[in-house]
């Protein structure tokens, strides 16, 4: 399988001493990668800028302005949880951009799978609200770029960040074209997913959460993914499959508390790639959370390791 991999520094430029969403995380994903050769076999995915009219598909225009003018005065911290420092706006730009470079690629087939290791991450971030580290929703406008811009009629989602990616889901809660599936820790931050969440109106089914519970493990994981999912995405015959890759669901990791191993993050992206590869639809992977330096190295070796090997 022919994979793109999008890896640049730049994103490094985002960052706030003394926070878990550091360029630490990039810099040990960057290493490990190198030192395995993984970019040697993959097709390199051009950085480019969005344009504010291109994150607009998600966002509202003042919010995106907000964020530029926080940033050129210097930044500082947008909630309690989330940072912007003076780079972040034009940095949270080529995250948006890295994407929609590598669904250029995918559409015109120049690569059946894509990684974009971007920073800051996106799931968390609303309409108007940057919130969970997250400023714009990264995978939400490649969704929209996908089908607003390159003509595809369905695009699904996959989500299994340990935390719910409330901004994505709220961006599609009334959209029967583009369905959003997320496993995640329940009762957990952000507070939403429930399997009550279901979608409103044109929406509604178009939302599934499948909520775990703290001490989750690879055989409960593999129930979901290995099984009901593939069901799912058959079902709803999209175009494109979207991933957000929140390694935080690892069983090492400091902020959650699920137990995921190497092996369940290894089963989670190989049965993935089957469904997208058996229906013969293009899959981007995108980064969000995972705050253990190994085991976000080691997981994003792993799903390298799986896409080309698929």
């Amino acid at each position: 399988m022919r994979t793109g991999l999008l890896l640049n520094s730049l994103y490094l430029e985002h960052d706030w001493p003394g926070h878990p969403e550091h360029k630490g995380r990039l810099e040990a994903i960057i290493e490990g990668i190198s030192k395995a050769s993984l970019d040697k076999e993959t097709v390199p995915i051009e950085v480019r800028r969005a344009t504010a009219e291109e994150v607009a598909l998600n966002h509202d225009p003042a919010y995106i302005q907000e964020i530029h003018d926080f940033c050129s005065a210097g930044g500082g911290y947008l909630d309690p949880d989330t940072y912007a420092n003076e780079r972040t706006y034009e940095v949270a730009l080529y995250a948006v951009g890295g994407l929609l470079s590598a669904c250029d690629m995918l559409v015109n087939n120049e690569i059946d799978t894509a990684f974009c290791a971007v920073r800051p991450p996106g799931h968390h971030a609303e309409y108007a609200r940057a919130m969970g580290f997250c400023i714009f929703n990264n995978v939400a406008v490649a969704a929209l770029y996908l089908r607003d811009m390159m003509g595809m009629e369905r695009v699904f989602i996959v989500d299994f960040d340990a935390h719910h990616g409330n901004g994505t889901q709220r961006s599609f809660y009334q959209d029967n074209t583009i369905f959003y599936f997320s496993t995640h820790q329940y009762p957990f931050y952000p507070g939403t997913g429930s399997p009550e969440e279901r979608g409103a109106g044109v929406g509604e089914g178009y939302t599934l959460n499948v909520p775990m519970p703290a001490g989750a493990d690879d055989e409960l994981y593999r129930k979901v993914y290995g099984s009901s999912l593939p069901k799912v995405i058959e079902e709803f015959k999209p175009d494109a499959l979207l991933v957000s890759a929140g390694y935080d669901l690892h069983e090492r990791d400091p902020l959650t508390h699920l137990e995921v191993s190497n092996e369940g993050v290894r089963d989670i992206v190989r049965s993935l790639l089957k469904v997208s590869g058996d229906m013969g639809i293009p899959s981007l992977f995108t980064l969000e959370g995972g705050y253990d330096l190994q085991a976000l190295r080691d997981s994003v070796l792993i799903t390298l390791e799986e896409m080309l090997r698929a």
